[in-house]
């Protein structure tokens, strides 16, 4: 299994997730800069949260035109695992591989904390295998991540087993007293149709050590690993 972790100008997440998979899981890593093409043969890209190109005009929206991207795009069309995390999520709406927006969280102020998140979809990859009736204690750390789409858009994703995480409590209630940015639906995480481009805003990266006490994302990674079907 190896991983392709890109860095665009204003990453700040990419090392933790180079850490994760490399040191932590074990897995081959590369690092892709936003000016390459090449994604060296990899199974999965990651695309790691940060502010790239200084989240000007909205976050994602440059880094949506970096060189990089025209080959993410062309490998996630054919079928390629692609994950986004925080920014990473951001980017992969902009670039329309999956569907909806990321908006000013609805306090208009930047959040970061521990928040838990309750697995939904049963058929995705990265929740497959996770406990569907409790939240994992995940962080957050975004100023745009109340997630919106529209009625039609959201139709599709219930019917298709596209919503990946919602905001809830410890113990797996979904209630609004848990939604840290007025997502609609308290939605903290989707995958695509076709459930090989996954985007989520909080960050299981920064949840997958035990020196840091909650290994909770850890379960994520392993789960989306496990049914990841590569040559």
């Amino acid at each position: 299994m190896k991983f392709g972790v890109i860095t665009f100008p204003g990453s700040n997440c990419d090392q933790d997730m180079i850490y994760v998979l490399g040191t932590i899981m074990g897995y081959e890593v590369v690092s892709l800069w936003h000016k390459d093409t090449d994604l060296q043969g990899v199974d999965c890209v990651v695309l790691p949260g940060g502010f790239s190109y200084g989240d000007y005009l909205r976050s994602g929206a440059i880094a949506k035109m970096s060189p990089i991207m025209g080959s993410v795009i062309e490998f996630a069309n054919k079928g390629g695992y692609v994950l986004g995390v925080c920014n990473g999520f951001q980017i992969l709406t902009e670039s329309r591989l999956l569907p909806g927006a990321l908006r000013y969280n609805d306090s208009h102020k930047f959040i970061c904390k521990n928040v838990f998140i309750k697995p939904v979809s049963k058929t995705a990859g990265i929740t497959a295998d996770l406990d569907h009736s409790r939240g994992y204690k995940i962080p957050i750390a975004h100023g745009e991540g109340n997630y919106y789409c529209s009625a039609e858009t959201l139709t599709e994703l219930k019917a298709n087993d596209q919503i990946l995480f919602r905001y809830a409590t410890e113990s797996g209630d979904i209630t609004e007293a848990e939604n840290p940015n007025g997502a609609i639906e308290k939605i903290a995480g989707i995958c695509n149709a076709e459930k090989n481009v996954f985007g989520m805003m909080p960050h299981p990266e920064r949840a997958a050590d035990a020196e840091l006490s909650n290994q909770d994302g850890l379960e994520l990674f392993k789960s989306m690993i496990n049914h990841m079907v590569v040559a």
